[in-house]
């Protein structure tokens, strides 16, 4: 079991690795299978299709602007009013790396999305994305 002798009746000094391998694969297995369970922002939105091409995922110091079909704003997973999130969005327009990703369920009427759109402009945010999910739209299935 890894203490074996030597040819000189020395006791060998080798660290048997295999019950580390081990345990490194399982761990490897659990994080492959758990990851895409993870979700990259905590407010449920269905959110709308396009075609146009998926860009990578916000990371996790990237401003999320979620509005669910209740209209309700939450920044990240804080939920806010306007005049909030007009403060909040001023104080992170400063940062120069500051970059906003609005996600608003496909149910949430145009209007509710140009009026956030609007407060982000108002509040100094140049970069302002729009999140969705991608696949043929509303506008694909007319054309068919």
């Amino acid at each position: 079991m890894g203490m074996g002798s030597g040819p000189s009746g020395a006791p060998m000094a080798e660290i048997n690795v295999t019950p580390l391998v081990d345990v490194m694969l399982v761990l490897l297995i659990i994080f492959m299978v758990t990851a895409p369970m993870m979700n990259t922002a905590g407010v449920e939105v269905q959110l709308p299709r396009s075609e146009a091409p998926a860009m990578e995922p916000p990371s996790q110091d990237q401003l999320i602007l979620s509005i669910d079909t209740q209209l309700r704003y939450f920044l990240n997973d804080d939920q806010v009013t306007v005049d909030g999130l007009n403060t909040r969005l001023a104080a992170e327009a400063t940062k120069p790396e500051a970059k906003l990703f609005v996600r608003a369920d496909g149910d949430v009427p145009y209007r509710e999305v140009a009026a956030a759109l609007g407060v982000a402009r108002r509040a100094g945010m140049e970069h302002v994305s729009l999140v969705f999910e991608p696949g043929i739209g509303e506008m694909g299935r007319k054309g068919e």
